[in-house]
């Protein structure tokens, strides 16, 4: 497979507190892969910079080839990284088709582009849901909504932060199984979530982040076999 996201030595400050030290995080196309580590040690600062949202004080991001750090959030969208942030940042006033309408491109010409009647075979609830505003749903339809809208982007990368934070046990499954899906049909997906058992099964790769700087990298089957990793780096 061929390299879709390279991030290499990537520093990142505000101000003058120093959050990344070096990072290097790499992924390739159709992989599912995971950003760990307990809370504020730069998991998300990573995603920020990857999406433009960040500037960085040293390092580079490659996306497909392009190197995108310095480039305007829109600019990199065009390219095909979408995210989902934490918290899911739904538009109040915007109905959930509404949502799904203005986001909605094919930037690349894909035969099996998602739509939004797509997203709603996906996520029926949603269907049922259409003509509501975003801050008439629950907080699982919400995530649902922020996954759809970008999913209608059609992405070559979809990155995830906090992808089941505070969500009721059953809908979280539901957004497993969605990425299960995603994951299958070759949709490329990097994630942030404190659930280590479910994105053993769902990703290939993992990296590990402690203090702004790569702890640990490896395989599902080494993270697995390995518990001291998860008590030493994640508090698990």
């Amino acid at each position: 497979m061929s390299a879709l996201l390279e991030v290499s030595n990537l520093e990142v400050a505000y101000g003058p507190s120093q959050v990344l030290f070096g990072l290097n995080l790499a992924m390739a196309e159709g992989e599912a892969a995971t950003l760990l580590g307990r809370n504020g040690m730069g998991k998300t600062t990573t995603l920020r910079a990857i999406c433009g949202l960040q500037a960085i004080k040293a390092g580079s991001i490659r996306f497909a080839g392009e190197r995108i750090d310095g480039k305007r959030p829109d600019h990199i969208g065009r390219a095909g990284i979408a995210l989902v942030p934490e918290g899911r940042q739904c538009f109040p006033n915007l109905t959930v088709d509404e949502h799904l309408v203005a986001f909605f491109a094919n930037r690349r010409a894909a035969k099996d582009a998602w739509t939004p009647a797509r997203v709603y075979d996906l996520f029926p609830r949603l269907q049922e849901r259409r003509k509501n505003l975003g801050n008439q749903l629950s907080g699982g339809e919400q995530q649902m909504l922020a996954i759809g809208r970008a999913l209608v982007t059609n992405p070559r990368l979809l990155i995830l932060d906090e992808a089941t934070e505070g969500l009721a046990p059953l809908v979280r499954e539901e957004i497993w199984a969605c990425l299960a899906r995603l994951r299958a049909e070759g949709q490329s997906i990097l994630v942030i979530d404190k659930y280590v058992e479910k994105l053993i099964a769902l990703a290939g790769r993992h990296t590990i982040i402690e203090r702004g700087q790569v702890v640990w990298q490896g395989a599902s089957a080494e993270l697995n076999a390995d518990h001291a990793i998860w008590q030493r780096y994640l508090g698990l």
